[in-house]
């Protein structure tokens, strides 16, 4: 960090990994430090927040005894160990962290309801690059609809069999995980493929082909890239209530995590009518592409940077200038794969961390001898 001179890390699911000791080797280095919130993990074992079927907020502040009674690791060694090092670790995170960034104002509102420091919080929408963004909505000549993801109790992929077996419509499931083998007995009988793990092209390809796209989620997703995806794609999509799903794929499109007749109905409607498909398609890929598309983000990081990034970009511009002679240095970044479980969704970037079980751990140090 002193080799580097940063002036900002800025950190995604630090903990437990790397731990509340880079933030203040950061901050001790004249660093200010943001720490970037995926999922629930500085308050849940687990990080998923779900448990018995539902969303689960047992643990709060530094209480994390109901995860230990619980055994919400497995064992009961695990579960001592997580809830003895979360509720040590997490005031030391909050106060080495300067800033944190929620992916959705109901992720925001939930962890601030769980103990963090609110006045320190700020929601940035995670965001769909311009080149991924299609050129056209296809969605009236799709032949099938998707759901994608590990294959968890918490993802409601039962929901979404259950779904098209009600509604006559062909699914495809993209994705593993250990609930595959319950899956598929529960689409014995029905019109359901399991495609299985997918690389991201071929998961690109095969959501360009759907006609729908279904988010069945139980837990409190924050804000998943199967629904950004999907809109970026310009595919209707049918989502749960809960978690950040109704900001992200819309009031309109978002229903009962409980409720499979219902999501049949919706899913019919949607299959008898290619008109609707394509209406709705073209207004996703509208969403997509002004709420949170790449320059949308952009305009709204830069807001809320406002002056102190104008302060910022001149110090760097006098330390590009001051130091013409030096071996240029960019963006460092510091990762750490931990890939215990496979994810068709990963795509080579920060997603939905609700598994931290498959996440890919990034450290972006900006610092001040950038050129160009």
């Amino acid at each position: 960090m002193r080799h580097l001179r940063a002036d900002v890390v800025h950190v995604h699911n630090i903990h437990p990994l790397f731990g509340w000791r880079a933030l203040a080797a950061a901050r001790a280095a004249g660093a200010r430090t943001v720490l970037h919130l995926h999922n629930f993990r500085l308050f849940c074992a687990i990080g998923v927040a779900y448990r018995d079927g539902a969303p689960c907020f047992r643990c709060r502040g530094r209480d994390t005894r109901p995860g230990l009674r619980l055994r919400c690791r497995g064992s009961l060694g695990e579960a001592a160990v997580y809830a003895a090092g979360l509720a040590i670790q997490q005031p030391h995170l909050f106060g080495e962290s300067d800033a944190f960034i929620c992916v959705s104002h109901a992720s925001a509102s939930r962890l601030a309801e769980l103990g963090l420091p609110a006045q320190r919080a700020h929601t940035l929408h995670n965001f769909a690059r311009s080149s991924a963004l299609a050129d056209r909505s296809r969605a009236q000549a799709g032949g099938y609809a998707l759901v994608s993801g590990r294959l968890v109790p918490e993802k409601g992929f039962d929901t979404a069999i259950a779904a098209a077996r009600g509604a006559g419509v062909p699914l495809v499931v993209a994705g593993d995980g250990p609930d595959r083998a319950r899956l598929r007995q529960l689409a014995a009988g029905a019109e359901v493929t399991f495609a299985g793990r997918l690389d991201p092209v071929a998961l690109t390809d095969l959501r360009r082909g759907a006609g729908a796209v279904l988010v069945p989620s139980r837990s409190e997703d924050s804000f998943p890239y199967a629904a950004l995806d999907a809109l970026a794609d310009g595919v209707p999509v049918l989502a749960t209530d809960y978690g950040g799903l109704p900001e992200l794929a819309g009031s309109d499109c978002v229903l009962s995590p409980h409720e499979p007749a219902v999501w049949s109905a919706r899913l019919r409607a949607l299959w008898s009518d290619p008109g609707l498909r394509a209406r709705l398609g073209a207004q996703a890929l509208e969403r997509a592409r002004t709420r949170f598309g790449e320059d949308a983000y952009h305009a709204r990081s830069g807001r809320r940077r406002g002056r102190r990034l104008a302060d910022l970009r001149a110090r760097l511009g006098a330390a590009i200038r001051a130091q013409e002679h030096d071996p240029p240095l960019g963006v460092q970044c510091a990762e750490h794969e931990h890939l215990g479980h496979e994810r068709p969704d990963l795509a080579g970037r920060e997603v939905d961390h609700g598994d931290d079980e498959g996440v890919l751990q990034l450290a972006v140090v900006v610092v001040g001898d950038l050129r160009g």
